[in-house]
């Protein structure tokens, strides 16, 4: 079996895969043609966020495979799509209780409970954008949520961008060329190559993402928390210290058993897991 799994919800193109039964991606596109060369698809999945496009989505995503349209479409939750994924081929593979917190442009998490997915009573449950971490009020926190204003790539290259203005000298400036152009990925080569700015960010960053950590193992209680998304590329910088602020705020029987570990899926994790999603249903 091959299906093709397709991320609505990813903050940039709609990214597409085609996995076959083992969870190998044999086919991946950017754009609006995820249609693979020569390559049966049996099922389709459909990642929709809050946030996915309203016009139209996915009824207005017309696709041909092999000729023909394709009848069923399963329609799934990011955050169920990222954890399914995870525990399927990624970092959290045959975990029963499992977290993916997704960390990009958006911030999300996924909850797998006993196998399962859990999208909670309204469908809402790893809304983790809008983790509570600091008692400040901030515009920026009641449109994006605190935890996404925080530590998603424009909230990182924001935080630097305020530390510039406020008179600390990056050299991420000069690279960037303008306020206006810095990244997040400036953010983090800045750090690897000593920039003292960058390195006070990406501390910062690692605090709020342990916390986050910490606040979701301690509600779940699960065997791991992922850490997924184009965070995961900064896993060098981030994840020992993650680690060590998420087990400051951890109950002391927690700390042993339960793991905290990098996606190794990259930016395609959701669209692999609504791929297996997609597979489920069919079975």
């Amino acid at each position: 079996m091959h299906a093709l799994g397709v991320d609505f919800a990813n903050g940039g193109p709609v990214r597409s895969v085609v996995v076959d039964a083992d969870g190998r991606v044999v086919h991946r596109s950017l754009g609006e043609d995820p249609q693979p060369p020569g390559v049966p698809v049996d099922a389709v999945g459909f990642a929709m966020g809050l946030e996915s496009p309203s016009d139209g989505g996915a009824a207005s995503f017309s696709l041909q495979i092999q000729g023909r349209s394709v009848p069923d479409v399963h329609e799934c939750d990011p955050g169920a799509a990222a954890v399914v994924a995870e525990a399927w081929i990624g970092a959290a593979k045959g975990a029963a209780h499992a977290v993916c917190l997704v960390i990009s442009d958006r911030v999300l998490a996924g909850i797998l409970l006993n196998g399962c997915p859990w999208l909670g009573a309204h469908g809402l449950a790893g809304s983790a954008a809008w983790l509570a971490l600091n008692p400040v009020e901030r515009q920026d926190y009641r449109k994006f949520g605190c935890l996404a204003a925080e530590v998603s790539n424009k909230g990182i290259a924001r935080r630097l961008s305020w530390r510039i203005q406020a008179g600390d000298h990056s050299a991420v400036l000069e690279r960037a060329g303008d306020l206006e152009s810095i990244t997040a990925q400036h953010v983090f080569d800045g750090a690897r190559t000593g920039d003292g700015v960058s390195i006070s960010v990406v501390r910062d960053t690692a605090k709020y993402i342990g916390m986050a950590v910490a606040n979701l193992a301690t509600t779940i209680d699960p065997d791991v928390v992922v850490l997924a998304g184009t965070i995961a590329a900064a896993g060098d910088l981030l994840l020992e210290p993650v680690r060590q602020e998420a087990m400051r705020r951890m109950p002391p029987a927690m700390i042993e058993k339960m793991r905290i570990e990098i996606s190794p899926l990259g930016d395609d994790g959701v669209a692999i897991g609504a791929a297996r999603l997609a597979m489920l249903a069919r079975q």
